[in-house]
């Protein structure tokens, strides 16, 4: 049998496009951290929602309660919002509820500038986190449903860019205005929210909805024509839509009556559901939130350098880790080893500034120590965990549950974000525990435990169609068993093997009966 053609990127180029528009979605969630990380520790910011404290640096310190809320409800927020993908995606298509999350940032950044009322920062931040919730959902529901195989690495690897650009930008436009005495201080980097939401909501009048949503939702005729638009070979575009449509049939066929019972209800789909949940999980397993959320405030207090400027360099170093990330994902981004070894090398980094700063607190040397071992955390993470979370997490579920499951993890992931946030004040604030640095104590062993876990259980599913994945999850494979694994699905879909040869095979590999039901009701017609 011939192999297929492959197309390159720049034959790609119109889907690709599309792809990177999207993507910018995260940008909203990444500015957000990098600026709100920095307000805290602003003068001008803290004059109106903290109080004097000349006992420690800066002069001005917030509460710990005043600073759980501000940090911890937009990721509340963030939580309904994912939750809220699977309801929502049985009516609305991808690109309706990103513009929904474009108005809905837009409204609630102007009531988070308008006020000077802790009740409605509280307001603003609760509306701002479910936009972004939104946001990092759907917009990664329409990439890993539009890209091709081979590139929904790629595509993804362009989502996490956008996030740690967004957080560079606040990082650094914070660094710029933290030295005015007023509003103005957060005021300036507050109105950079808007941008993205403008670009996001007008370009999206040029591109089509996901294909596979309008599929699943019986628009065959306008999942034709997203494809057409979408794919640079016009005649592979029927098998594409073929092979789509056999998938959604044959889990139609396994259903029952609700989808969200579905994701436990049948063993296969409860084991989607829990790998795509473990594997997005293991972002707020490893800390990050403690690095991005409060990594200029802890710095601040740790007494290391100028703390605006340790956080900038933290951002960037995640920036450039990411952009290699672009040239490698795509030939090299196998999922399991990346993320298994992430998260030893994170361990061991906050072990070890753990320890450090344990044994000798305060000092110049512990404090380069620090900076050094933040650098290799955020570079890491951002270059072999981040970006492989939300992929596996993404692409793990089937087609019919994908909203529904893909929403659980995020969520999961949020609220796992929440907890990091929320508790992250009683550590490191010296009005209460007073650990800093010694926090890391906590993340060694949850990322080890995270590490085993992705070990033994990921499967590895790199370059293979969504279908693919569908059919070797059917099929009960262990994870080992995945990469090496040859599909039937495409040849059966193009009728490259004999009607005598496809019952011999079938009896061969153990794919599921409904698939082949429905593979054979497709030829029969």
């Amino acid at each position: 049998m011939a192999s297929p053609k492959v197309y390159g990127l720049a034959s790609n180029w119109k889907c690709m496009l599309a792809c990177c528009l999207v993507s910018m979605s995260p940008f909203q969630y990444g500015i957000d951290f990098g600026l709100i990380g920095g307000m805290q520790a602003m003068v001008g910011f803290l004059k109106i929602f903290g109080y004097a404290d000349p006992t420690i640096p800066g002069g001005y310190n917030i509460s710990t309660e005043v600073q759980q809320l501000i940090s911890s409800l937009m990721t509340l927020g963030a939580f309904v919002g994912s939750l809220a993908a699977g309801p929502m995606a049985t009516v609305l298509g991808r690109k309706s509820c990103l513009w929904l999350a474009c108005a809905l940032c837009i409204v609630s950044n102007a009531i988070m500038m308008g006020t000077t009322q802790l009740a409605g920062l509280y307001v603003g931040r609760l509306f701002i986190g479910l936009a972004n919730g939104f946001f990092m959902t759907f917009s990664q529901l329409y990439l890993q449903e539009v890209a091709p195989a081979r590139y929904r690495g790629l595509a993804l690897a362009c989502f996490q860019v956008w996030t740690s650009v967004g957080t560079l930008i606040g990082t650094v436009v914070d660094n710029f205005t933290s030295p005015i005495q007023s509003r103005a201080s957060y005021m300036i980097p507050l109105a950079l929210i808007y941008i993205v939401p403008v670009i996001l909501g007008v370009g999206m009048f040029f591109i089509p909805e996901s294909p596979r949503w309008l599929a699943q939702h019986g628009k065959i005729d306008k999942a034709r024509k997203a494809l057409y638009w979408l794919r640079p070979d016009k005649d592979a575009v029927e098998a594409e839509l073929a092979e789509i449509e056999l998938g959604i049939e044959a889990e139609r066929s396994t259903a029952s009556s609700s989808a969200i019972v579905d994701m436990f209800r049948n063993p296969v789909d409860r084991r989607r559901t829990m790998l795509s949940v473990a594997t997005v999980s293991v972002q707020a397993a490893c800390g990050v939130m403690f690095m991005l959320v409060y990594g200029t405030y802890f710095f601040l207090m740790a007494d290391v350098g100028n703390p605006f400027m340790n956080s900038c360099i933290l951002v960037a170093v995640g920036v450039v880790a990411i952009i290699i990330d672009l040239f490698i994902i795509a030939p090299y981004g196998r999922r399991r080893v990346f993320l298994t070894t992430g998260l030893i090398i994170c361990g061991f980094c906050q072990l070890i500034i753990a320890v450090v700063y344990t044994k000798n607190p305060g000092t110049v040397q512990t404090g380069q120590i620090i900076v050094a071992f933040s650098v290799i955390y955020i570079f890491v993470y951002n270059g072999a965990i981040c970006p492989f979370s939300w992929l596996s997490g993404g692409e793990l579920p089937s087609q019919r549950l994908r909203s529904y499951t893909f929403g659980l993890a995020a969520a999961v992931g949020f609220l796992g974000a929440w907890v990091c946030t929320f508790t992250a004040p009683y550590f490191i604030n010296p009005s209460a525990l007073n650990w800093g640095p010694k926090y890391g104590y906590i993340w060694f062993p949850s990322c080890m435990v995270s590490a085993a876990f992705i070990y033994f259980y990921l499967p590895e599913v790199k370059d293979r169609t969504l279908e693919e994945i569908d059919e070797m999850f059917e099929a009960r494979l262990p994870a080992r068993k995945f990469r090496g694994y040859k599909c039937m699905i495409k040849e059966m879909v193009n009728e490259k093997v004999a009607p005598e040869d496809r019952m011999v095979v079938a009896l061969e590999k153990p794919i599921m009966d409904a698939t082949v039901t429905a593979i054979e009701h497709v030829k029969g017609h």
